[in-house]
């Protein structure tokens, strides 16, 4: 019993300070569209928010309110794609240039 209470309140928090990393994110995401150079940033800021996702996924299986394996599996599939397009771009910058 106490550790099922422990768990629940440790899922709780993640996804509260999931959320708060997510409003952090979508709000620097309008600072990342004037510049150029900080293009990768605007992808990594989508991982986040996808992150997000992914916590209140979890923590609605965890207290058995919603399952489904198939959005535990393509959403951090999704999150590692974008991120390898992130670093990829972040790459290319860095090396050209390209500013």
């Amino acid at each position: 019993m106490v550790h099922t209470f422990a768990e629940g309140m440790l899922q709780i928090g993640n996804v509260f300070l999931s959320l708060v990393a997510g409003i952090i994110a979508l709000t620097l995401f309008k600072k990342f569209h004037e510049h150029a150079a900080l293009r990768p940033w605007k992808y990594l800021t989508a991982v986040l928010c996808l992150f997000v996702v992914e916590e209140i996924l979890g923590a609605l299986r965890s207290f058995g309110i919603f399952s489904s394996p198939f959005l535990t599996h393509v959403v951090p599939s999704i999150m590692m794609i974008i991120l390898i397009m992130a670093i990829v771009l972040e790459i290319i910058y860095v090396k050209h240039g390209e500013f």
